[in-house]
């Protein structure tokens, strides 16, 4: 298979401290890739980042901020010159019967999973202009694609997702940007409030649940294709997750 070599690329990381992030952020650097890694918990970037070495630099910061978010991209302009992929993964999600949630649940909820892919992504598009090869990739969810109940505005926030980078991708398509998605199936990590852990280890484990590496796979899989390849969308199931 001919992939592209992806040596001293550039690659800015949401949600970076754990799970998915963290698992994208190692498998990028194996890769040669210089690895910005963003999330809220400093600890945990700085420990990821001495274990990569060299080509990790931390940036702490809740993605949902916009001035935060400005000085991250402005910093990887002023050390790199640009910018060729941009993994929007931060993201949180509530479980709790529509009528029984809070405003506070949806804004968190809202803040994370699309205010701060809309934040990352325009702040990245001027750094990846000229750049061959250059990429945009949001994780969605299943959840994007169906409605679950349970987790109504957390559907709500990945449908968005998923019509924001239907759009932007016919934007960019023309510069040369290529814009994904991955849609995550039941995956081990450390993700979802109000669910009791044992009922969510009890329902990964029934269906075989994906690890962090495989979605870290589908990303470098779509990255390093030719840059005329735009993987646009990967749904990535357990073979046993047959719902929803």
């Amino acid at each position: 298979m001919e992939l592209r070599n992806l040596t001293d690329s550039v690659a800015v990381i949401t949600g970076a401290s754990s799970g998915i992030g963290q698992a994208a952020a190692r498998l990028l650097a194996e890769e040669g890739v210089n690895v910005v890694l963003v999330a809220r918990s400093a600890d945990k970037l700085e420990a990821l980042a001495k274990s990569i070495g060299g080509r990790a630099r931390v940036h702490v910061a809740d993605v949902a901020d916009p001035e935060a978010v400005a000085g991250i991209f402005a910093a990887v302009e002023r050390e790199f010159g640009g910018l060729d992929l941009l993994f929007n993964n931060a993201g949180v999600g509530y479980n709790n019967r529509f009528e029984e949630s809070t405003p506070e649940e949806w804004r968190a909820t809202i803040d994370a999973n699309l205010y701060g892919v809309l934040n990352c992504t325009q702040r990245a598009i001027p750094l990846m202009r000229g750049r061959k090869g250059a990429m945009i990739n949001s994780v969605s969810s299943v959840g994007g694609r169906y409605g679950i109940a349970g987790w109504s505005v957390y559907n709500a926030t990945k449908f968005a997702v998923v019509g924001f980078h239907d759009a932007l991708r016919k934007e960019l398509g023309e510069d040369g940007i290529r814009v994904s998605l991955i849609e995550p199936g039941a995956t081990y990590t450390n993700w979802g409030y109000n669910v009791p852990e044992e009922k969510m280890q009890q329902r990964r484990d029934s269906v075989e649940a994906l690890q962090a590496e495989d979605i870290a796979n589908a990303l470098v899989y779509g990255f390093a294709q030719p840059s005329h390849v735009n993987v646009q969308e990967l749904l990535v199931m357990p073979t046993r997750q047959v719902s929803p």
